[in-house]
C-alpha cells in the first residue's frame, strides 16, 4: 500500500532525530518538505540521497495533486516540516487533509495510508520541563501579530489549563508585558531549544522579562503559561 509518512525531524540539534525517521527517509521514493535547502541539509548529514519536492502554506491545490498522483503510482512519500512534527504550525495538517480528500472517490476509498513517525517537538518539550501541569494543556500556536492578538492574549490569561504558545525574538518582551497586564503569572520561557544557546527561564512574567532584557531575545520562542485555576490555587 503506497503511504504518506509524516515524519518529525530536530528543532535544532541533528542529533535528536529517530532512528525510525532515517528508516523511513531512506526508503521513501521521494521527500515532500517546506524547504529543499533545509531539508537537503538534513539529507546530507545523515548522507541520504533523495528526489525533494517542495510544499510550504503558499503551494498551490496542484502541488497536493502531485503528491496524490505519486501516491496513486504506488509510490511511497515522506513529508517533514523545517523543523519539528508537522502538522504543529506548519502546512503538515493541511497537507494530510487535502490528500485524505482526494482519496475519496466513487468507487470507494483509495488504498492509500499515512503514517505518523513520531519525534521532537518545541511544546512537549518545554512543557516536559516546565514544571506545570501537562496532564491537560491548551495549544495557540504563534499569537497574532496584528489583529486578533489582544483577543489571544485574553484566551491565554483566562485559561484554567496550562497555556502554552510561541514568539518571535522581536515580540517576546512586547507580548510578555502585555500578558502581564492581565494579571501576574508564573511562566516558563524556552529560548532557542535543542539548539546552542538554549535556555530556559523561569518566574514570574515580571522576572522573566527582566531576566531577558538582561540575557538575549535572538532566536525563536517557547513560552508555558501557568493556569488561571492554578494561580488561584496558590
Amino acid at each position: 500500500m503506497p503511504t504518506l509518512y509524516i515524519i518529525a525531524t530536530p528543532i535544532g540539534n541533528l542529533k535528536d532525530i529517530t532512528l525510525r525517521a532515517l528508516d523511513v527517509l531512506r526508503s521513501v521514493d521521494i521527500v515532500v518538505c517546506e524547504d529543499t535547502r533545509v531539508t537537503r541539509n538534513l539529507l546530507s548529514h545523515y548522507e541520504i540521497i533523495k528526489p525533494l519536492m517542495s510544499y510550504h502554506q503558499h503551494s498551490t491545490g496542484n502541488s497536493v495533486k502531485k503528491i496524490h498522483d505519486l501516491l496513486k503510482e504506488g509510490k511511497d512519500v515522506g513529508y517533514v516540516s523545517d523543523a519539528g512534527t508537522p502538522g504543529i504550525q506548519d502546512p503538515g495538517g493541511c497537507l494530510v487533509s487535502e490528500i485524505l480528500r482526494l482519496s475519496e472517490s466513487k468507487e470507494g476509498k483509495e488504498e492509500i495510508d499515512v503514517v505518523p513517525i513520531p519525534g521532537v517537538s518545541a511544546v512537549t518539550a518545554l512543557l516536559s520541563v516546565s514544571g506545570l501541569p501537562a496532564d491537560s494543556f491548551v495549544f495557540f500556536g504563534f499569537v497574532p501579530k496584528k489583529r486578533g492578538k489582544k483577543r489571544v492574549i485574553q484566551e491565554i490569561s483566562d485559561s484554567n489549563r496550562t497555556a502554552i504558545f510561541y514568539e518571535s525574538g522581536h515580540r517576546i518582551i512586547k507580548t510578555l508585558e502585555e500578558l502581564g497586564n492581565l494579571g501576574e503569572r508564573e511562566v516558563v520561557v524556552g529560548r532557542e531549544l535543542t539548539k546552542k544557546f538554549e535556555t530556559v527561564y523561569r518566574g514570574t512574567i515580571s522576572s522573566v522579562i527582566n531576566q531577558l532584557e538582561k540575557s538575549s531575545t535572538k532566536g525563536e520562542f517557547a513560552i508555558v503559561v501557568e493556569a488561571q485555576s492554578q494561580k488561584t490555587k496558590d
